[in-house]
């Protein structure tokens, strides 16, 4: 199974038309958070309707599920915090997005919303909770924020990771998170795009301005990652 893992593309046109032109070599494509930019000149409902086309693209061309970033909330929801409102049209589009689970064989790749107080909490705490007594033999999870104390949430000058995450990691031990976020990690000293934590591997391909982003992709048949950007190529190989 070959995946590429992308983030914080940031309503960058250009780049949304990148992954769609890749997509095909993939067998799934995962979108992990801040596909809208609150920063642009263009509104939010409007920069949602452009991805969502994009999205209903990306369905048609191959498998491709995402999640919310800090960027993509819209607005309350029924318990009156904020959430990716407008991810709901692309789940009724047949789009794998917050909240979901869609499973590829013996891989499960669980969907995970930006939770935006104790509730959100409290539902993905359960939620990892239930699927952690159905794991197939590989459990995937895209979730947007790169967990504490990992350099894949080093800006430079501070480590800037979710801790909620990293408990959450350490419980359940996933086999891959996938994340971004943290724009800066991997070409920052002392940063990276990929993170160790006992059994698990944590990427995050890191933010880059230009028609092509930083990326991640993951072959699980060959057990290896590499990451592009415009610093070049790594590699890595999963059961180092």
């Amino acid at each position: 199974m070959r995946i590429l893992l992308v983030s914080d593309l940031h309503y960058t046109l250009p780049q949304f038309d990148w992954v769609l032109h890749v997509a095909p070599s993939f067998d799934l494509v995962v979108l992990a958070g801040d596909n809208l930019d609150i920063s642009s000149t263009v509104p939010l409902d409007v920069q949602s309707v452009v991805v969502l086309h994009y999205l209903e693209l990306l369905k048609a061309a191959g498998k491709v599920v995402v999640c919310s970033g800090n960027h993509d909330l819209t607005g309350p929801d029924t318990k009156g915090e904020q959430s990716a409102l407008w991810l709901a049209e692309a789940r009724a589009a047949g789009v794998p997005s917050d909240g979901d689970a869609v499973v590829f064989g013996d891989t499960r790749v669980t969907v995970c919303p930006w939770w935006d107080g104790p509730i959100g909490r409290q539902v993905l705490d359960e939620r990892l909770e239930r699927e952690a007594a159905q794991r197939p033999a590989h459990w995937i999870w895209a979730y947007h924020w790169p967990p504490l104390g990992s350099p894949t949430c080093w800006t430079g000058r501070r480590d800037y990771g979710d801790a909620d995450l990293r408990g959450w990691i350490t419980r359940h031990q996933p086999d891959l998170v996938l994340t971004g976020h943290v724009h800066e990690s991997p070409f920052k000293p002392a940063g990276s795009w990929a993170d160790r934590i006992g059994r698990t591997w944590v990427f995050n391909a890191g933010r880059q301005m230009g028609p092509v982003p930083a990326h991640v992709a993951i072959d699980l048949d060959a057990g290896s990652a590499a990451w592009r950007s415009l610093m070049g190529e790594e590699t890595l190989q999963l059961a180092d």
